[in-house]
């Protein structure tokens, strides 16, 4: 009888101790298993919080493009009504009627832009978008080193879009500044020419840049509209290669001002599709 009762108590004994390491063993399971949500979440809070940095530059980079389109278009298209359309507010030389250059080629976009008070319009305007341009070229280049630190196109492009820039400025000032000396006619047109260049290789390193790192970025951009800005970039470097022995020959002057016309837009558009091939900061 008391063997019987010891034996009760000893298995009582070993089920409360079975029963409490299988408690200590759940126990320890819900707290590796919290911890393990813990580090989850704090994983995804760091992964979060270090992406706000290239995101708050990409939303920097989308709302300056459009400025860049939408101030240089502008300007532009208002002294080329003033010119064709107010003739109250301008002298009589240089008055222009009927004509829409962007496809007749009837006037350049210097000469709508050269006299009062269209260059009150048109120099702020240029100058305005010169910086803007600066910004956009930094922005883009914290955000390329967000995904590679140390791609090698970097230094190209903002070197290029910064100095194209800087062109812009040099032209902006001498606009409508005459001199009746050879050099100084030819340094006007070395400073547009070197702008034109600049930008479109600035525009060239970007897209490739962009496209080299495609895999990366594809939750931060519509991949269509990279290939339509790579398209746009192409056709311009085609059409500025073509075009050499018709800007460099005498002659053609119409078709040289519609082709400034239509190349400028061209020019700008790439920052049009800038602001829409990034995606919203949500």
């Amino acid at each position: 009888m008391i063997c019987s009762y010891d034996n009760a108590i000893s298995v009582k004994y070993v089920n409360k101790k079975n029963q409490r390491s299988i408690w200590v063993i759940q126990k320890n399971i819900e707290d590796e298993e919290k911890w393990a949500l813990k580090k989850e979440e704090l994983e995804k809070k760091i992964r979060k919080n270090k992406s706000k940095p290239c995101m708050n530059d990409i939303a920097k980079v989308k709302s300056l493009s459009i400025w860049v389109f939408i101030i240089p278009f502008t300007a532009v298209n208002i002294c080329l009504f003033i010119t064709t359309n107010l003739h109250f507010l301008i002298d009589q030389p240089y008055r222009l009627f009927n004509t829409f250059p962007y496809l007749d080629g009837g006037t350049s976009i210097s000469r709508t832009a050269r006299y009062f008070p269209n260059y009150l319009i048109f120099k702020p305007a240029m100058f305005f978008t010169s910086y803007l341009l600066i910004k956009y070229w930094l922005y883009n280049k914290k955000i390329i080193k967000f995904f590679d630190e140390n791609h090698k196109h970097i230094k190209r492009f903002v070197f290029f879009g910064i100095a194209s820039a800087v062109m812009l400025i040099l032209h902006s000032i001498f606009l409508g500044v005459t001199f009746d000396i050879g050099i100084y006619k030819l340094f006007r047109r070395l400073v547009m020419l070197l702008f034109i260049v600049f930008e479109v290789v600035a525009q060239t390193y970007l897209v490739l840049t962009l496209y080299s790192l495609k895999d990366k970025l594809l939750k931060y951009i519509n991949p269509n509209i990279l290939k339509c800005k790579i398209f746009l970039v192409s056709v311009l470097i085609i059409v500025a290669i073509v075009s050499i022995p018709i800007v460099t020959m005498p002659g053609n002057k119409f078709i040289k001002h519609a082709l400034e016309w239509d190349y400028f837009v061209g020019v700008i558009g790439f920052y049009l599709l800038t602001f829409f091939m990034w995606k919203n900061k949500n």
